[in-house]
């Protein structure tokens, strides 16, 4: 399983990409590419560390087509609202959280109807609402060149609608926030405890185990582990719940790590 910034030095034309700026308590940005329209889900850093982790991996932030939000915790939305003020660009949220009120001015926004499919150019949309403790929290599936990549963070429970949503993805950005033991021996207090590992808040690693077969193993051509928790997880620990479901090939894994993010991936 590679840790940081690995695969090619930009999206692939005619196929569908993604990348991470990083992903995790500190902040969350992924990005999604066609080759033509690069869109960005969340960004959770700041207007200068998103420009920077940008352009780590070639894009600026003019490319950007449009930014996308999953809901309103501040690790997914420190930046969008200075982001896209300095780059006048268009915000696609739900009407949830919008009201949560801490996006401040934005020069163009555009909702967000979960379950409902819209497009931006060329990447078509799926917006599906997920169990988080969100106003109105949605995760994405992606379309573009005949593949789909699957967006999912920040997941309290796998739901039949979420399994649903998700099913046959041919790579799959997932949630693998802690393991269950860290979590209960560390150091939070009982409350956060809770809220970390209640149907509202996020996904264990012992349950992404249980819920990747169900979305269908055989044609996700690579996971990406995500949102892993500084203190309640550790990479190893997701390889040993997740490895063992690919007949120990961890080819297929990789991490997107806090600090380095995520190069870009094409899906072939």
């Amino acid at each position: 399983m590679a840790l940081g910034v690995t695969g090619s030095s930009g999206p692939s034309e005619g196929s569908l990409s993604f990348a991470s700026l990083g992903s995790g308590s500190k902040g969350n940005a992924t990005l999604v590419s066609d080759g033509h329209t690069h869109v960005l889900v969340d960004c959770g850093f700041g207007l200068r560390e998103a420009e920077r982790r940008l352009a780590d991996i070639g894009l600026h932030p003019r490319q950007l087509d449009a930014v996308l939000i999953s809901h309103e915790h501040g690790d997914h939305v420190r930046g969008v609202g200075s982001l896209a003020r300095r780059y006048g660009l268009p915000v696609y949220l739900t009407h949830g959280t919008w009201a949560s009120g801490r996006l401040g001015a934005l020069p163009h926004h555009h909702w967000i109807f979960p379950q409902v499919r819209f497009a931006i150019a060329g990447l078509v949309i799926d917006p599906v609402t997920i169990p988080h403790d969100a106003r109105e929290p949605v995760q994405f599936r992606f379309h573009a060149a005949g593949r789909s990549l699957g967006v999912l963070t920040d997941l309290g429970h796998p739901t039949a609608h979420v399994i649903d949503a998700f099913a046959g993805c041919d790579a799959l950005i997932l949630e693998t926030n802690h393991d269950g033991r860290m979590l209960a021996e560390g150091p939070y207090p009982a409350r956060l405890k809770h809220r970390v590992g209640g149907h509202w808040g996020h996904l264990a690693n012992a349950q992404a185990a249980t819920l990747l077969p169900l979305l269908g193993l055989d044609r996700l051509q690579r996971i990406i582990c995500s949102h892993l928790s500084e203190h309640n997880n550790r990479p190893e620990l997701v390889l040993e719940a997740l490895v063992p479901l690919l007949d120990g090939d961890e080819s297929r894994l990789d991490v997107a790590a806090q600090d380095k993010g995520l190069g870009w991936h094409a899906i072939a």
